[in-house]
């Protein structure tokens, strides 16, 4: 069968192969049919050698952590032929450290973990696929190919959970949340703002264009320009740029009692000239609490499910803004479209 995958360590070794091997039962009893993958930062950093791991025994990594697929076969009886599911990309580490051991693998300590299509696990940009039943999210068959957005949007389920129970150590009546940043995690983490019923702000750099069309829908004020330039204290800010300089901006932004939770790994210069006993003392004054948040577990994974199948269809499918057929894998591996929001790789129709 075919499939995409890289060499890790080795920079630029993207390829397409035609001959990869079936997968073994070994990697779990449910076959599925690959329908699409979703393409990120994640997958790219990869393919330029900054990091990925192929699983034991092998030199060659499968991309993909980003899934929507079609059950083929079940033999457990859990899911049926035909059913829209994604796969779970992170599995607990076999030690297994505190927290794998009880299901919270996203908070692992002790590194162990596997991922697909990113650490020692082979991932889902190929035709076929096999997964324990456990790690198979089904989706609503309404959401069609937008099912696709499931990984990145269990990424922000789990970081509105921490909101939300960072939050509540005192009373919690959040009105205002601001979103820094318009990138797939950025939108998504706007769309769960209004349904929690939050006033939503969001700010990037875009003045036009989709970006600020999908706030305005979400029926959020956009903003472009300095987050010090704004007229209003968040009580949440999901920042999702990693840019340094937004990053000390929220910080100084972020009403008392307010949660700033960080989601970017991003760009930016050591500045060790910061005089950060600024920050401290507006965030201890301001009794403010700040975290970092990436990756999710299962019960994350259901949430997510549950927020795609509340949202406007319509909406998430503006949200993907290029499909690319499996033979021009490389393009759609490029990332040079500078337009683009989320991009696809689709391997069969119903992607």
């Amino acid at each position: 069968m075919r499939a995409v995958m890289v060499t890790p360590g080795v920079k630029d070794s993207l390829r397409l192969v035609d001959d990869a091997p079936e997968p073994p039962e070994s990697e779990g009893p449910v076959l599925v049919e690959a329908l699409a993958v979703g393409i990120c930062g994640t997958d790219r950093e990869i393919i330029a050698a900054e990091y990925g791991e192929a699983p034991p025994g092998s030199d060659g990594l499968v991309l993909g952590h980003e899934s929507l697929g079609r059950v083929l076969e079940d033999p457990t009886g859990t899911l049926r032929p035909g059913d829209l599911v994604a796969g779970i990309v992170r599995r607990p580490d076999p030690v297994p450290c505190p927290n794998c051991a009880v299901g919270e693998w996203d908070m692992c300590r002790n590194g162990r973990y596997t991922e697909h299509g990113i650490k020692a696990a082979p991932g889902f940009a190929r035709e076929r696929w096999r997964m324990a039943p456990d790690c198979l999210v089904r989706l609503d068959p309404g959401l069609g190919g937008c099912g696709v957005l499931l990984e990145p949007t269990s990424v922000v389920a789990k970081a509105w959970e921490h909101i939300d129970r960072i939050g509540g150590r005192a009373r919690w009546e959040p009105r205002t949340a601001l979103v820094t940043g318009t990138g797939p995690i950025g939108l998504l983490a706007a769309l769960l703002a209004t349904q929690r019923g939050l006033d939503l702000h969001v700010l990037a750099r875009s003045t036009e264009g989709l970006k600020p069309q999908l706030v305005a829908e979400l029926g959020g004020q956009y903003h472009s320009g300095s987050v010090l330039d704004l007229d209003f204290q968040p009580d949440v800010v999901v920042e999702c740029t990693g840019v340094d300089t937004v990053v000390l901006d929220v910080l100084r932004t972020v009403a008392p009692d307010g949660v700033v939770c960080l989601t970017g790994v991003g760009s930016g210069r050591s500045r060790d000239g910061v005089d950060t006993t600024v920050f401290a003392r507006d965030l201890v004054l301001g009794n403010n609490a700040v975290f970092g948040s990436v990756n999710a577990n299962r019960r994350h994974w259901a949430q997510a499910a549950e927020a795609l199948g509340r949202a406007d269809a319509g909406w998430l499918s503006r949200m993907i803004t290029s499909r690319y057929p499996l033979e021009d894998y490389a393009r759609a591996y490029d990332g040079t479209g500078g337009g683009d929001i989320k991009v696809v790789l689709e391997f069969a129709a119903g992607g």
